[in-house]
């Protein structure tokens, strides 16, 4: 089983190649965050980001994810994983709190996710969103936190440039269709 992590700075365009990788018949595995955001925005709770247990909350759902995900596709695409989960803390000037540290340590021990990030590059734009209440400028700053995270922990970044969805999506493509090595 290859599982690939897809990441970028917020508005860069993941979902939509997500979603034509799931067109093309690769399994695709969805954001946690912007579940754990929808959910509590559906509750009433305009900004969830801002409560202390967030992080965890996140780090929760994509462990449930990671592991309830099919066994039977040989290549899994994960929009984010729990390194990016580490940039968003960060980020946000919270401590990497212990289910954080502890998530991490278990992905990269147990090897869950391929050494090579997909990296998906900025538009040169950022559009918000209900989840997404983010500059472009201050994207930016996320992106950089983000490449910082996974270098730290011994990820590398296969860039997946700005450009036309059919090139970014043939981009990752060839990058996880090859044969196991």
């Amino acid at each position: 089983m290859r599982r690939y992590v897809l990441t970028g700075t917020p508005g860069a365009g993941k979902t939509s190649i997500l979603r034509c990788l799931a067109e093309h018949g690769y399994e695709v595995v969805e954001e946690a965050a912007t579940a754990v955001i929808a959910r509590a925005q559906a509750q009433g709770e305009g900004e969830p980001w801002t409560r202390a247990s967030f992080i965890d909350e996140v780090v929760d759902l994509q462990k449930q994810r990671q592991l309830g995900a099919s066994a039977t596709d040989s290549v899994q695409v994960f929009d984010r994983s729990p390194v990016c989960t580490h940039a968003l803390a960060n980020y946000l000037g919270r401590p990497v709190s212990r289910a954080l540290t502890a998530e991490i340590q278990r992905i990269t021990a147990e090897e869950i996710y391929e050494r090579q990030v997909l990296f998906v590059r900025n538009l040169g734009f950022c559009e918000p969103t209900s989840a997404r209440r983010i500059s472009f400028k201050e994207s930016l700053v996320f992106e950089k936190i983000h490449e910082q995270s996974y270098r730290a922990f011994g990820f590398e970044l296969i860039d997946i440039p700005a450009g036309d969805l059919a090139d970014r999506v043939a981009a990752v493509s060839s990058v996880i269709s090859r044969p196991d090595s």
